[in-house]
């Protein structure tokens, strides 16, 4: 059966190729200031890029909402009625098209044993584990990685639950040295002439969106990203989007 979705848009060259929407954020009656989390992340990285007078509504690209009939263009029913936590893992599982790169806390991911043998690349570190170790061993497997398997895009999830402090995560890694994988990341994959995805993730401290913000800002100084660059977006990874609203 065939099925139709309202996704895909034009988007004009006046647009970054930033997706976001205010619904990203979570509120509840005022209760998310309560929580240790901070829930509306998006929005204020998006407000420290328009103070900085990097951004303006009018250059946004806002996502809309995937609906059932949407998902149901690119999955099966049964599978969006078993869907499970590590999704991307078991969907590609045997899919040789796609090579998973995974750098992570070996003590507290991925639980799903079944969807770990989807990585093709597997990082594992220590608790603890600070920028000058981390930045080493994702430099050095980006480049084995990329020599491997020359992709036609790359999505990168870009999670800030490696900050220093974040209870989740268990790493030690700095704001400074968060700005600087991204930055590292992006020079190796534009490199080589590949188009790039950016997805904000997990990391949810008070703090993250500045540090998100910073990174991007980063990037633009840089060159790396822009209106004519692949794209960066200020998304969360858990909110259904289907391309081409970017790249």
């Amino acid at each position: 059966m065939l099925h139709t979705t309202q996704l895909y848009q034009h988007v004009p060259e006046t647009r970054w190729p930033i997706v976001y929407s205010p619904r990203y954020n979570i509120t509840f009656m005022g209760l998310e200031k309560l929580h240790p989390f901070d829930a509306g992340k998006w929005g204020k990285v998006i407000n420290f890029l328009k103070e900085e007078k990097l951004l303006s509504d009018s250059m946004l690209v806002e996502a809309r909402e995937a609906s059932e009939e949407d998902l149901l263009v690119v999955h099966t029913r049964r599978y969006l009625n078993e869907l499970k936590g590590n999704g991307h893992e078991r969907d590609f599982m045997g899919d040789k098209r796609v090579y998973i790169m995974d750098v992570y806390n070996r003590h507290i991911y991925p639980g799903d044993r079944f969807a770990k043998q989807a990585i093709r690349r597997k990082v594992e570190l220590e608790w603890g584990t600070e920028d000058d170790e981390y930045l080493d061993k994702v430099e050095r497997n980006i480049e084995k990685s990329l020599q491997e398997h020359l992709p036609d895009v790359v999505v990168y999830n870009a999670g800030t639950d490696i900050l220093e402090g974040d209870r989740l995560g268990g790493l030690s890694i700095s704001p400074a040295g968060i700005v600087k994988r991204d930055e590292l990341v992006f020079r190796m994959v534009r490199g080589r002439q590949v188009p790039i995805l950016m997805v904000t993730s997990g990391g949810y401290q008070k703090r993250t969106a500045r540090i998100i913000a910073d990174s991007i800002l980063n990037l633009f100084g840089l060159g790396l990203i822009g209106p004519e660059s692949p794209s960066v977006s200020a998304q969360n990874s858990d909110t259904p989007l289907l391309p081409p609203a970017v790249p």
